[in-house]
């Protein structure tokens, strides 16, 4: 019964979000058709009916207050859904036809847990559950937006739900029963078995569920014709949050795929990395528009528009991945119909905010002006930046789809992503070092040179050492490594001359994060100048050298896990005349799914990664080794972990200023 109350809960909640919408859509209207009329309104264009008598008022006053508990309960209901799924998953009920096909009775504790979202329909199931959870939290939560606009934005957040809810319960019900019952599972893809699958997808579904919510604040805003900075600072926290988990979505995904994939790079533009990516491009523009329309109200209509990209991203994020038309250790669906559904959802959903700002765009009153040299002028030259990166991510994701369909095979590489998108990022990177240091609304171009003073002299340091000493080091990553030196001095410049004990936490939250982005540029370019690599048929016993390594493969011993057997080897690892330690990469096999996988082993030291795969054996009893010295390397996850920090203490840094803003307010 276990399943059929998950379903019926599922069932409950699409048909809370239904009244939700259709609460929200009359209530809004009547109140908008209540409102007083503007100076100079030509009443022959006004509907003839009007809800401004007193019964009216109430009965409109009673709709738009019912919207808020029914979303609060939508939300729990689907968490109720996911709950119960994850219930049948621990208790190995081979009756659901879910569990059946992606789990196993022996499978470890928490890979049942969290195989509950490892496959298609569970993970959908997530993806509605956080929506669902994300709306009720706005409605209990958000006290700043006018009430219409936040009914409204109440209203599409419930439109979104509901066509989600129809997928599951039409085209992939996660609690569909099997009869007769298998004796067992077939257990999980071997790859997803690994503590990431815990964190992976949840952090960066919550990512893709907060700028949801932003695009729900937007279609809320242009219905109500409130679009100003009212919108944009109750808007900006769910945009924050929704970047810092999409910042540790990507970079935990990076390293996880770095880790278990035993390839030895932590970025390969694959189209479902680049899945995950796109979305956050357009939050990060979004992030800074907003700001801007917040503090100092312009760029309305940019905002907005932002708000609409940055959810169509997300939808063809998902459509990528699970609509099966992708490969992928990712892509759990292979039904056509499927994708055809979300392709339906995803045309529905972007067409209309598209045709919605089109009709109303013309009421978004322009904001206000500010010189090209100025704080705001570096935002938007930042946004036009990362939109030319995201179409170019976007173009070189979707042309071999696009070929494919008309008979061509082709693919689109790191070469490509590398020579059309590097040279876009840095310069993108050099502008986001400059911008803090310029003033808001108009700045003086030799002043603001002459405060970049330390940042250039620091980039031009770097570059002199590294071209007098990089022996051929490529020009990108040259570029790279100098930049990060000069980004990583402008980061920490605002904070000069600064009472540090009362600068705010958002001031520290964005210098962190833009030293972050220092710090992973660093590391990036220090992975693509400095990493050697080491391929060798390696004998027991016979030593070889990798970067500042010498490593020794002892033996090889069979070890058995808790579903799974491997040959393990034993590598004796030595740097010079420190101690020696030892390395144990394995070569894995799975019986359900019969899968091989390669562990591989990694050593973490101050400067750098020594990377270790195992092979098979050839003929001649010698085993292939792949070994990789990745000089800090490590710095690429350290400063994706900065950029989330930084963007927490932004968060909990407005919200403090926020609260202490409407406590003087009530006061007064």
């Amino acid at each position: 019964m276990i399943a059929e109350a998950g379903l019926a809960a599922l069932w409950f909640a699409a048909a809370l979000a239904a009244l939700q919408l259709a609460l929200a859509a009359v209530g809004v209207r009547r109140s908008l058709l209540s409102a007083p009329l503007s100076a100079g309104a030509d009443a022959k264009k006004l509907p003839a009916q009007r809800f401004t008598g007193v019964e009216d008022v109430a009965v409109t006053d009673q709709l738009l207050s019912a919207v808020r508990p029914v979303a609060v309960v939508q939300g729990l209901l689907a968490g109720l859904a996911l709950l119960l799924l994850m219930v049948v998953f621990v208790r190995s009920d081979m009756s659901v036809l879910l569990v059946a096909s992606n789990s196993h009775s022996d499978k470890p504790l928490i890979y049942k847990i969290a195989g509950a979202w490892g496959n298609h329909e569970g993970s959908m199931l997530l993806w509605v559950t956080i929506l669902g959870l994300a709306g009720g939290a706005v409605a209990v939560l958000e006290h700043r937006l006018q009430r219409t606009t936040l009914i409204a934005t109440l209203g599409a957040q419930a439109m979104i739900a509901l066509g989600f809810y129809a997928f599951l319960l039409f085209s992939s019900n996660p609690f569909a029963r099997l009869n007769p019952a298998p004796a067992d599972g077939n257990g999980l893809n071997p790859l997803l078995q690994d503590p990431g699958l815990a964190f992976h997808p949840p952090t960066l579904y919550i990512g893709y569920v907060g700028i949801s919510v932003a695009f729900s604040f937007a279609v809320g805003a242009l219905v109500t014709r409130d679009v100003g900075p009212a919108f944009a600072r109750a808007m900006r926290p769910w945009v924050l949050g929704a970047w810092i988990f999409l910042t540790l979505g990507i970079t935990a995904g990076s390293y996880w795929a770095y880790y278990e994939l035993g390839w030895g790079g932590w970025w390969f533009w694959d189209p479902v990395e680049n899945a995950s990516l796109m979305p956050w491009l357009a939050a990060t523009a979004l992030l800074h528009s907003v700001t801007v329309l917040a503090t100092r109200d312009g760029l309305r209509a940019w905002t907005v528009m932002l708000a609409v990209v940055a959810f169509s991203m997300s939808m063809i994020g998902t459509f990528l991945v699970r609509s099966g038309i992708l490969t992928s250790v990712h892509a759990f669906a292979v039904d056509p119909k499927r994708g055809a559904f979300i392709l339906v959802l995803l045309a529905l959903y972007i067409g209309g905010a598209l045709l919605l700002f089109a009709a109303r765009v013309g009421t978004v009153r322009q904001g206000s002006t500010f010189e090209p040299v100025s704080r705001e002028g570096a935002l938007v030259a930042n946004n036009l930046l990362l939109s030319v990166i995201l179409g170019i991510v976007l173009i070189g994701t979707l042309y071999p789809i696009v070929a494919a369909g008309m008979g061509v095979q082709l693919s689109v590489g790191p070469p490509f992503f590398d020579k059309t998108a590097g040279p876009i990022a840095l310069l993108l990177v050099a502008i986001m070092g400059a911008g803090p240091l310029m003033r808001w609304r108009r700045d003086n171009a030799n002043a603001v040179l002459g405060r970049m003073t330390v940042p250039v002299a620091a980039t031009g340091v770097t570059l002199a050492a590294f071209a007098a000493l990089g022996g051929g080091m490529g020009i990108l990553p040259l570029l790279g490594l100098s930049l990060a030196a000069g980004v990583g001095a402008a980061s920490i410049a605002p904070l000069w001359k600064r009472d540090l004990r009362r600068t705010p936490l958002f001031t520290w939250g964005m210098v962190i994060a833009h030293l972050g982005i220092a710090v992973s540029l660093a590391g990036m370019a220090s992975d693509s100048a400095f990493t050697q690599q080491t391929l060798v048929a390696a004998r027991i016993g016979e030593p070889h050298r990798v970067g500042p390594f010498t490593v020794t493969l002892e033996h090889i011993r069979p070890v058995i896990g808790p579903n799974w057997s491997a040959l393990e080897g034993t590598l004796t690892v030595r740097r010079g005349e420190a101690a020696s330690f030892t390395l144990r990469p394995q070569s894995r096999f799975f019986a359900s799914p019969p899968t091989v996988t390669s562990e591989s082993a990694i050593a973490t030291k101050l400067d750098g990664q020594l990377y270790t795969v195992l092979g098979q054996e050839d003929e001649q009893g010698r085993w292939q080794l792949r070994l990789w010295w990745k000089p800090f390397v490590t710095l690429i996850w350290l400063g994706g972990a900065l950029i989330a920090l930084g963007g927490a203490l932004s968060l909990l840094g407005r919200v403090r200023r926020e609260r202490r803003v409407a406590a003087r307010e009530e006061e007064a």
